[in-house]
């Protein structure tokens, strides 16, 4: 006798499961949005304290209206004497305590500016910014300015703009409007994405929410002309776009390029701040207290973990798909640079290095979306975005889903660990991620799966020897290429004026390595040091290794990206006859509120970058990161043919997510950050799969600087014991374009075989 079938529950379902519930009847469009709505009343809210110099209470504020009601922020705030020690005795520039003020957009909203910290236990996660619900998902036409076109005309004042966009369909209108047509016959082949209710990263444009790029912005129009090529293809494929996630403003931002202005007042660390000035600060959805991610596109995950939708669509410039993926056990495909398109109608923060990622419950989801992104007639191609411009062949002709399923074992595969991500350089911070993952490693996808594990080599990694080493790893790969590819790096000086090389600068004959710089002490000429070294003549230098080569002088181009969308947002709507005079980097400053007075300053300095090109004498930003590409590219190349492997395996961060308004971790991991941006740099394609939880956590704390002027992170004496699941952390494994298939053959044998994700209990 057949046993009865669970009944359908759409959180943890598949993309599968949710076509079956469809074609069941046991559930319908309408209903799986009303069901996320929900979630989102219950969890969507403000789990940020404030940090005040008093610790007194604040008044009751509002902030947006998300799934039907205003954001209310908590009143209790966290006195700043208690998170800082000795505060009476600080000295260093005035510190910008927390406060509530009214955004810039909308002066009848208030947001959290200035310091903040996690609130425990807080039951609310703050992953979507704008839903896509009438009246609720545009300021420009909030309220009955978004007035359903059947019932009657707009108020007055409502801007012109706002009858074309009532236009629109809601979240709620779209579902309808797909059970009217299809009830539970959805043509699935057409419409691989039916009723897969979405969130996309702010800076995606969608022409019916709100979209700023997480600033805080007063456009004339909050929302643009049309929308981005990947939300054009989500709506034709049958997906529900339902949301805008909350991301760190602008992708992160791209750094402080200097100039005149600077900060009026200081945050004694932005470690674990994840904040849109719009926005607010999401949190991590195993712990509140703590960071979603050190990573920008955090509410994607956030949202995605705790099943406030099915899938997101992120976006990294350095980390900001994997972290959010990493610290929220959530499934990630991040295509190879140029693949996905994403700065062609899109807020960007660094075009060399922006792509898309799709974050999932499971990788066959997230391969189901990426095939549903393609153009029946141009692929992957969007003539708005000039890196999609790639090779025909770096595109399966097959398609991605087919390839995202498990094997019954990886016996005959060669599996290349890039120990360089898992380094313990004597901080204890490290130790229980490092641990657990080299023990994953070993045990799944070795002895359980039967690969064979070949790793690399490192200073601070003690060699296990019942893997193989690799007989050509990174650090010689690097030494026979960046002679040829970028020399430069030989001779670079660090940031207090020495040879970032020692070993080299004894080597060479007197040689200038920087304008009035002189080093050497040896008798090679530096070409042929570097013929010396390309041919394994003298030994590499010991600092020589995937993470040193990444450090990169800031590129001008924020300046040209925010420019370029600013100035053809405003064309778009200029051809359909509205105006829109947020045009340029004066008038986005102007216009603009930040959550910390670093980022005033540094978008004034940006605004004043008048040329494409570095300061005369200073390293080229856009030719590095040209340069960087080809190199980190055939070093990976060079180590995989080298040692005959089919795809390398990395840890994504050994460390835990901050708490929120922490410190930053103290002592040298500079080599485990840097490392995390190879693949980038590389724009190489990583595909990431949940692997396992640690209990343990070593919370840096804040001390006063000897001199009194700033604020640092100290070791923590004890561990923090975490509760039931504990932190996630996750594998990620990566391969050259066009080898795709066998990427998503190896992740899915190990997802299917470790099954590592857990529901956040705290979410239920």
């Amino acid at each position: 006798m057949d046993q009865p079938r669970e009944p359908f529950q759409l959180e943890e379902a598949t993309i599968e499961q949710l076509h079956r519930a469809i074609g069941s009847g046991e559930i319908t469009c309408v209903e799986i949005v009303r069901r996320y709505l929900a979630r989102a009343r219950a969890y969507n809210g403000v789990p940020s304290l404030l940090v005040t110099e008093d610790g007194n209470p604040v008044p009751p504020a509002l902030g947006a209206v998300r799934a039907g009601a205003p954001m209310r922020f908590p009143v209790e705030t966290v006195k700043a004497a208690t998170l800082l020690p000795d505060l009476d005795r600080y000295v260093g520039a005035p510190l910008e305590f927390g406060r509530m003020e009214p955004t810039a957009s909308d002066p009848s909203v208030q947001q959290q500016y200035g310091m903040i910290v996690g609130k425990p236990d807080a039951g609310a996660l703050n992953a979507l910014a704008t839903l896509n619900i009438r009246g609720e998902r545009s300021v420009t036409c909030r309220g009955e300015f978004d007035r359903h076109p059947d019932l009657g005309p707009l108020p007055a004042g409502a801007p012109p703009v706002c009858e074309q966009f009532r236009r629109y369909p809601d979240a709620l209108e779209q579902a309808a409007a797909l059970d009217a047509r299809y009830g539970r016959n959805p043509p699935l082949d057409r419409l691989p994405l039916y009723g897969v209710v979405v969130s996309l990263k702010d800076p995606f444009d969608t022409k019916d929410m709100r979209t700023t790029g997480g600033g805080d912005a007063a456009y004339d129009i909050d929302f643009p002309a049309r929308d981005h090529a990947l939300v054009d293809q989500l709506r034709k494929k049958g997906a529900i776009v339902y949301a805008k996630a909350v991301n760190t403003e602008y992708n992160g931002r791209a750094g402080n390029p200097g100039g005149r202005h600077h900060p009026r007042k200081v945050l004694p660390s932005v470690l674990g701040y994840q904040r849109a000035s719009w926005g607010g600060n999401p949190s991590n959805v195993y712990d509140t207290s703590r960071a979603a991610s050190l990573g920008s596109s955090s509410g994607s995950g956030v949202s995605v973990s705790a099943n406030l939708v099915m899938v997101s669509l992120g976006e990294e410039t350095r980390a900001s798909c994997r972290g959010p993926a990493n610290h929220n056990a959530c499934a990630l495909i991040l295509p190879h640079k140029a693949l996905l398109g994403f700065d062609g109608g899109a807020l960007g923060a660094d075009i060399y290095c922006d792509r898309s990622g799709i974050l999932a419950r499971t990788l066959a989801d997230c391969a189901q979306v990426l095939d549903a992104l393609k153009d029946p007639v141009n692929g992957y191609y969007d003539a708005r975005d000039p890196y999609t411009t790639v090779p025909r062949s770096a595109v399966l002709d097959s398609g991605y889903a087919v390839h995202a399923k498990p094997l019954a074992s990886l016996r005959g595969m060669r599996i290349g660990i890039v120990r360089e991500s898992m380094l313990n350089p004597a901080v204890r911070a490290v130790e229980p991620i490092v641990t657990a993952a080299s023990r994953e490693i070993k045990a799944v996808l070795g002895t359980r799966l039967g690969a064979t594990l070949v790793e690399s080599s490192h200073r601070l990694w003690q060699r296990d020897p019942e893997v193989e080493p690799m007989t050509v790893d990174f650090r010689r790969a690097l030494a026979r290429l960046v002679p040829v590819f970028m020399p430069d790096i030989l001779f670079r000086l660090t940031p207090s004026g020495d040879p970032l090389f020692p070993e080299v600068a004894a080597a060479i004959a007197p040689t200038e390595f920087a304008p009035g710089k002189v080093f050497g002490a040896g008798s090679m000429q530096p070409i042929d040091y570097c013929v010396a070294l390309a041919d394994e003549l003298v030994a590499p230098p010991a600092g020589l290794d995937i993470a040193t080569v990444q450090q990169q002088e800031l590129a001008p181009t924020f300046r040209y990206h925010v420019k370029q969308y600013l100035s053809r947002r405003a064309a778009d709507w200029s051809a359909l006859g509205y105006s829109e005079t947020l045009v340029d980097w004066p008038s986005l400053n102007a216009r603009s509120k930040f959550w910390g007075d670093d980022a005033r300053a540094a978008f004034r300095n940006w605004e004043e970058i008048v040329d494409p090109r570095n300061p005369l004498g200073a390293r080229q930003g856009v030719n590095e990161r040209i340069m960087l590409r080809e190199l980190l590219r055939r070093v990976d190349m060079m180590v995989m043919l080298e040692n005959r492997l089919d795809v390398l395996v990395r840890l994504h961060t050994p460390l835990p997510p901050a708490k929120i308004g922490g410190p930053e971790v103290p002592g040298p991991i500079g080599e485990l950050r840097n490392e995390s941006q190879y693949g980038p740099n590389a724009g190489l394609t990583e595909v990431l799969v949940p692997a396992g939880y640690v209990q343990v956590a070593y919370d840096p704390k804040f001390a006063l600087s000897a001199d009194a002027m700033r604020y640092i992170g100290v070791e923590a004496d004890e561990p923090t014991r975490l509760a039931d699941p504990g932190l996630p952390f996750s594998l990620v494994f990566r391969a050259e374009p066009g080898r795709e298939d066998v990427l998503l053959r190896v992740a899915a044998t190990y997802e299917h075989a470790s099954r590592r994700r857990v529901a956040p209990p705290g979410f239920p």
